[in-house]
């Protein structure tokens, strides 16, 4: 199974597949009353906020567990899509907020990173013990990085706990991704952008814990490299941004993964350069690569004027549905 996917002709080019999308496009989306919020206790104190959609875990339906992208939540565009066509097809879904993003401070000294594979570990043991049927799992950008780090970290284990994963234009060489956000358009819009609400957040978690980082050498960080060298990195364990995002992309271990995996990328996504996406013969043979000409940065949109961004969901959903027993 393949997409064969075509962004419209009067939408060209990467950056305007990425900003309309996000901002014009049309989009299957639920009321906020269809979102059920639930808070997880996490084992170091902290908590996550859970959004779900058809929360009701009994009987054999399949569960969906979204992890959103950088800065993302329930109410990204991407989630909205994502849950419409869940809720279209009887499926559950559910949402975990990466530490932070749920719209409350989290407790802990600690964010969340784009190789936080643990977690996602962690937030998986969750839904599968609570949920009696099939579980499925994507991932948005940066948390389609840390799904896929964690299922080439857990190999064979993977199926016990999931059918299948997905991830949609995930920065998978974080090396590459990191030097193309802090170049030209990419670092004084998209960074920029990302760097306006990254930098409240990280003050705040300078109130809860007051020697936790530098602050004015947060304020001086201009692009992702020096933001994640000063707060990201030595957070969550890494010697600095060099260490992170080396240590943190899974790239490396798509050779590894033992569950059905689809890994989605245009190839004119200016996050994630055209050349540093894998090839055939550096992911095992459960891993399927699906790399259109175009589509942006989780843009895709498609159809006549206004255009809409389900089209990426409901294929992303067919594959999913192909590892379904």
């Amino acid at each position: 199974m393949t997409w064969a996917y075509r962004s419209p002709g009067w939408l060209p080019g990467g950056n305007l597949q990425t900003i309309y999308a996000a901002k014009l496009a049309t989009a299957q989306s639920l009321p906020d009353a269809a979102w059920q919020r639930e808070r997880w206790p996490t084992p170091d104190g902290d908590f996550v906020d859970v959004d779900w959609v058809n929360r009701d875990l009994t009987g054999p339906r399949p569960l969906l567990v979204l992890f959103h992208g950088l800065e993302g939540s329930s109410s990204s565009h991407y989630s909205q899509s994502f849950a419409a066509q869940a809720k279209q097809r009887g499926w559950r879904m559910a949402l975990p907020h990466f530490r932070g993003c749920s719209g409350e401070i989290n407790l802990a000294p600690r964010a969340y990173h784009s190789g936080d594979f643990q977690e996602i570990d962690w937030m998986l043991q969750q839904c599968k013990q609570l949920h009696q049927g099939p579980l499925l799992a994507a991932g948005i950008s940066l948390g389609g990085n840390a799904l896929l780090r964690w299922a080439g970290e857990a190999g064979h284990a993977a199926h016990h706990m999931i059918q299948g994963a997905a991830s949609v234009c995930a920065p998978l060489d974080l090396t590459a991704s990191g030097q193309a956000m802090g170049q030209g358009f990419n670092r004084w819009v998209y960074t920029r952008m990302f760097l306006q609400t990254m930098k409240p957040r990280a003050l705040e978690k300078l109130v809860q814990y007051p020697s936790l980082f530098d602050r004015d050498a947060l304020l001086a960080a201009h692009t992702l490299y020096a933001f994640d060298d000063v707060f990201t990195a030595p957070l969550h364990g890494f010697k600095d941004t060099d260490d992170y995002w080396l240590r943190a992309s899974a790239k490396p271990v798509l050779a590894d993964i033992r569950v059905p995996a689809l890994v989605l990328n245009a190839r004119n996504d200016h996050f994630v350069p055209a050349w540093c996406l894998p090839r055939a013969n550096e992911v095992s043979n459960c891993v399927t690569l699906w790399q259109p000409q175009t589509g942006g940065h989780v843009g895709f949109p498609a159809g006549p004027f206004p255009a809409h961004v389900d089209a990426m969901p409901c294929a992303v959903l067919d594959w999913l549905q192909t590892t379904l027993p």
